[in-house]
This record gives structure tokens, sequence and C-alpha cells, in this order.
């Protein structure tokens, strides 16, 4: 569980005004001290994070975050990372402390949710200050809230109950295989074995595609480009060739249009985005002109090297294409520019 990367993880974001028992309610969920907790406002000044195995839902990451009504100037900077961390998440939890609760705050922060399309939970803390009266008032506001309190087990065991619930609805990751492949079908992986693979192991997309092939009845056969053509000699009715990028037009050259044939990136491009999309940008390419502009987004964390496939490979091949001089610009992890209606083209590597 702990080697489930966090792209497969359901991202849950932690948000409130500062003071609001964010921090104490990460610690309660996850049963540790991964968050400080003080009643000192604004003493989460950078995101926290924690992944865990919500049983029975399964693997999640929790992202505390700073609250939201620091007026300082390095508090702005901190709601900014706030607000990102919020865009990219998959659920949101809204914490209120019961005592402080500000129907005009309540009100910004849930419609910015809403514009994001978040999905939320709000959670009311501190229930055990509050008196019958108080909470009346706060459910006449907000009808679907949950009064916890962080200091009672049995009120965390509850929240979490109805939020497994609340993530259950949460559409599921389509297959990477599914409606292209018949149950019982053979796909054949084609596996370049160069320096940038990793030694002893396979590189993550290849093993999601595996277990994907596993998952939905298909058999597998996995070769190096060097030996596909013996391993297509010996192997008949194959139904999908999937193999890496970089190997694609040698691969292609070999199966001479016997076999369908597909990438890792592809599959996953058709699993996690807009295929559409994608061949609008496509055949963008070929209107680029000297020194256009294009961001290569890298959200994969690895060390780049000679032969980084992002910074190194694809522009490399862009230029010979197109015989052109392109301005390339890089931008890594999940924070993508403001001003994206700068560049010609983006192309969005890894993740």
């Amino acid at each position: 569980m702990q080697n489930t990367p966090n792209s497969n993880r359901t991202n849950i974001v932690i948000i409130g005004s500062t003071n609001a028992g964010k921090s104490s309610l990460l610690n309660s969920i996850v049963e540790q001290n991964i968050a400080i907790v003080s009643d000192i406002e604004g003493t989460t000044t950078d995101s926290v994070r924690k992944a865990m195995e919500l049983l029975p839902f399964g693997p999640v990451l929790f992202i505390d975050t700073a609250g939201f009504n620091d007026e300082t100037e390095l508090g702005k900077l901190r709601i900014e990372k706030t607000i990102n961390e919020i865009k990219k998440s998959d659920f949101a939890i809204y914490v209120i402390d019961g005592n402080n609760f500000n129907e005009i705050d309540y009100k910004k922060n849930i419609s910015f949710l809403r514009k994001y399309s978040i999905p939320f939970l709000v959670a009311i803390n501190k229930e055990e200050t509050l008196n019958e009266e108080v909470k009346k008032e706060i459910k006449e506001k907000i009808k679907d809230c949950i009064f916890i309190s962080t200091k009672n087990r049995e009120s965390i065991l509850n929240f979490k109950e109805i939020l497994i619930k609340k993530l259950n609805i949460l559409e599921e990751e389509p297959s990477l295989l599914k409606g292209l492949v018949p149950y019982g079908g053979k796909i054949l992986l084609v596996v370049p074995i160069d320096s940038e693979a990793p030694k002893g192991r396979l590189i993550l997309p290849q093993v999601q595609v595996i277990r994907d092939a596993l998952d939905n009845g298909l058999n597998i056969l996995i070769c190096r480009d060097v030996e596909l053509e013996k391993t297509l000699e010996e192997n008949k009715n194959i139904d999908l060739v999937v193999t890496d990028s970089q190997v694609f037009k040698e691969v292609d050259k070999v199966l001479k249009d016997r076999y369908p044939l597909t990438s890792f990136s592809i599959l996953f491009a058709r699993q996690k985005g807009d295929l559409n999309k994608l061949l609008e940008g496509i055949e963008n390419i070929k209107n680029l002109k000297e020194n256009s502009k294009i961001l290569i987004a890298e959200t994969c964390t690895h060390n780049t090297s000679h032969e980084d496939i992002g910074r190194v490979k694809i522009p490399r091949l862009l230029e010979k294409k197109l015989g052109k001089k392109l301005n390339f610009v890089f931008s890594a992890g999940k924070d993508f520019p403001n001003n994206l209606e700068e560049f010609d083209l983006v192309i969005h590597c890894g993740g």
C-alpha cells in the first residue's frame, strides 16, 4: 500500500480557516501525530501530506493546508498554495470551528469548491463545546454538515464512515484495456531496456498495464524490442501490441500492420484525459513556427539524465521533425503556469 503512487490515490484536501482544527482532524483520522497542533493561529504554514489505506475504500492521500484567513503577506502566498492544492484534489473536507462560524466566509469558500467541481464534506469541529441551540443554528444554514470532536475517537470513527460513503460515490478511473481487447484475448508488451529503465524492475506504467490485463482476464506476453521478431514467430493471434513511445516506429516496422499497435503513453492518455484534445494538439504541431513557445509539463518525479524523455528526447524529436528551432519551457510537479495562453503548444509528460 505504501508504494501506491500519489497519482493513483484519491487526494483529499483538508481546508478551512486558521485554528479550525484541520491538523487535529488529520491526526485523529490517521491516529498519528502527523501535523503540528497548536492554539496559535497559522501553525500550519505549508501543506502536510499523509498517505494511508482508508479501509474499505482504498489508498488515499490526505493534504492538510494553511488556513484561508491568514491576512499577512506570507499568508497570502500560503492561501495561493492552498488554492492550488484544492484544484488538484479529488475531494475536500471543509473544517469549521463551530464557535466561530462565519456564513459569509462559508459561502465564499463553498462557491470556490463548486467552481472547480470538487465534491466536499463540511465538518463542524469542537462539537464538545457547542450547545444545542448553536448546533441548530448552524444546521439550518448548512444542512449536510457533520458535527465532530477531534477529542472523541467515536466521533472520528463515525466521521470516517461518512467520508468513505461519500468517496465511494466518486467515479472510478476507467480501465486501461477494457473495451480494446476481448476477455481471454492476448496482448504483447514490447519493453525496451535502456539507461532510463530502472535496474531489476519495470517502470510503473508497464506494471499497471500488466495488472489491468490480469483484472480483465487477458493473456500477457512480454519481450524486449530486440526479441520482437522471434516472439511474433512463436506466437500468433495477438489482439494488441503495446510498446514504449521511444521505439514505436521500430516496432511498427516489424509488425507490418499485422496487429493493432499502441503505446503505454496513449493508453494512459485515453484513461486519464481526452484523446480528441490530444489529436487537436498533434494536428497543431505542423503549424508551429520558428521559436514557437512550447511548455513541457513534467508531472512524473525522477532525476533527469541525458536521455530524459521530457527535457531531451521530446524537444529533439520535435525540432528534427519540423526543422525549426523551438523555445521550450519546462515545469515540474503539478503546478502549471498561470499564463498558458502564452504557449503555442502544451505537452504533458508523465503523471
